[in-house]
């Protein structure tokens, strides 16, 4: 069960502590006292958005921490049998999570979280307006989950190849047009006959040593003259032939001439083979000549352009495009060929979709009536005995029988009144109503359900009197078998609960701050009275608080 509860920074709640109890928990207040904050502070435990706007006006970092009481070593609960999750936001945006205080992903926290307790806020019971939720709810009540999953998957590859089919025929249709446009396009390409998307960055880099000839001779010239031998002029190769001459004409007073001119000989050969490379520069065919070479790179740097205009950002994008339009002008012309394969691959697996949708079917028709069940008989608890619920489940047919969840459709409808025919929910039930199948339907999904604590927020919405005081009932109920906690304005549910908490708003050094504190004897016969009066509460109704307490 839900052992604890720690708010930190959020909205209202700046150091909000809750230890909580098992059997059946209320928690009331005024209104933005800070029961919300309870509420979204859970949610965000079982993996709601974490919304900046959350945190405390000022702070940093908000979090919550949750602390639940289990089995020791069973499921991630400790040798004590605590398990504890943590999750806190910051005003940049991230989210930080632990488990048993080692970090851990947002996906972990709701996977662990859900396994232990369940929220059922008032969106959910507004929910059932939705007749999408139906068929959501059904499931999870049949247990189908996983075979739903497995269904999916054959389900997304049905749906691209449908998506494929579709987008061939629509080529079929204009197939002459769409032939001559690909063929357009594979010659307009394969005419500039690219063979390495490399070619247009050597061809500017050559581009720019063409362009700068002059220079480069010059040096090169220059380099050359200096280092070979020549005719004329002292060059280095020249000096280094005369010194190692003279070098050896010294060997008879000299121990070491000889080696020193074999060395001045390494050096010239050295100085030759440098100024040959220089001259290369300019003797190379490329820069032949400079002008012709300069307009054939300037023709083919301006093609490469215009076809990555037209077909992509770069030469590898264009080099895609073609083989691309290869592709589709092959199906194109072999388009009957291909549309066969593709309907006959469309037909297995539709065939493996229907046998996927029919296990989920099954289970669902049995689980159905079941769950109808279920819900009535709570219900005649709840002062509705006469109101009929159904779960409608319909095949759908034709070719586009199949939808994300199988090849059903699925309506709650009730008959609220002997004589009618049936109705969907949608059309008929009134708020209070609704919280009532709400409220039978949770109570069966829970019986199915592992989790050990369940969290109602404001259930009662829309009733009162006997009705408020017949859910309370339900609820206290429920708590024998699991931790049930409610946020409640109804004195008639607050009386049925075995621990009572006040959730209050006062000033703290010049802010809001919300509190908590369990409330027994004459402190919960004023809450009662204050929930059942108002603003000026009367002795009768501090009586009519007592007498509530009493009878329960």
């Amino acid at each position: 069960m839900l052992k604890a509860l720690s708010i930190q920074n959020i909205a209202v709640a700046k150091n909000l502590n809750i230890d909580f109890f098992d059997g059946f928990t209320v928690l009331t207040g005024k209104t933005g006292a800070g029961k919300s904050v309870i509420i979204d502070s859970i949610a965000l435990l079982l993996g709601a958005k974490g919304q900046r706007d959350l945190i405390r006006q000022g702070e940093r970092t908000a979090s919550v921490t949750a602390v639940f009481d289990g089995t020791p070593g069973d499921g991630g609960f400790d040798e004590n049998g605590e398990l504890t999750i943590e999750r806190t936001l910051s005003q940049d945006g991230r989210s930080t999570v632990k488990i048993n205080g080692k970090s851990a992903s947002l996906s972990a926290m709701k996977e662990t979280a859900v396994r232990l307790l369940a929220l059922h806020g008032q969106n959910d019971t507004v929910s059932l307006y939705d007749r999408g939720e139906h068929i959501i709810l059904l499931d999870g009540y049949a247990d189908c989950q996983d075979d739903v999953l497995a269904y999916g998957e054959i389900y997304s590859e049905l749906c691209a190849k449908k998506s494929e089919m579709a987008e061939l025929e629509r080529s079929l249709e204009d197939r002459s047009m769409m032939t001559d446009i690909l063929k357009y396009q594979i010659s307009d390409i394969e005419k500039v006959r690219i063979q390495d998307p490399a070619e247009e960055e050597k061809l500017e880099k050559l581009r720019t040593k063409i362009k700068s000839l002059e220079h480069v001779t010059k040096n090169a010239n220059l380099v050359y003259r200096a280092l070979a031998p020549g005719e004329k002029g002292a060059s280095a190769a020249y000096l280094l032939e005369r010194a190692s001459s003279a070098l050896r004409q010294l060997s008879e007073v000299m121990d070491n001439a000889e080696e020193l001119a074999m060395r001045l000989d390494e050096y010239r050969y050295e100085l030759i083979d440098i100024a040959e490379q220089a001259r290369d520069v300019i003797d190379s065919d490329e820069v032949a000549d400079p002008e012709k070479q300069l307009d054939i790179i300037e023709s083919r740097l301006a093609a490469f352009q215009r076809l990555k205009k037209k077909y992509g950002g770069s030469l590898e994008d264009v080099i895609a495009f073609r083989d691309d339009a290869k592709r589709k002008l092959r199906d194109l012309e072999g388009g009957e060929d291909r549309m066969e394969e593709l309907r006959l691959e469309y037909r297995i697996l539709a065939k493996k979709a229907t046998a996927a949708a029919d296990i989920i079917s099954e289970k669902r028709r049995e689980a159905g009536g079941r769950l109808a069940g279920e819900v009535m008989a709570t219900l005649k608890s709840l002062d509705m005995p006469k109101v009929r619920f159904f779960v409608d489940i319909r095949k759908t047919q034709g070719e586009d029988k199949f939808n994300s969840r199988g090849t059903d459709e699925v309506d709650f409808t009730v008959i609220t009144n002997p004589g009618e025919e049936a109705q969907p929910l949608y059309k008929i039930a009134s708020g209070g109503e609704l919280s009532r199948i709400m409220l039978a339907l949770k109570c069966a999904q829970t019986k199915k359900s592992a989790q050990s604590t369940v969290i109602f927020d404001e259930i009662d919405t829309g009733v009162s009197g006997g009705t408020a005081e017949r859910i309370g009932m339900k609820l206290r109920a429920l708590a024998e078998n699991i931790q049930v906690i409610c946020v409640t304005h109804s004195a008639q549910v607050s009386a049925h609960a075995d621990n009572h908490y006040l959730i209050e708003k006062n000033e703290v050094e010049g802010r809001m701050e919300s509190s908590v504190r369990t409330l027994d004897g004459e402190e919960r016969v004023a809450e009662l009275a204050r929930i059942i009066g108002g603003i000026n509460v009367t002795e009768m109704q501090y009586s009519a608080a007592r007498d509530l307490l009493k009878k329960n």
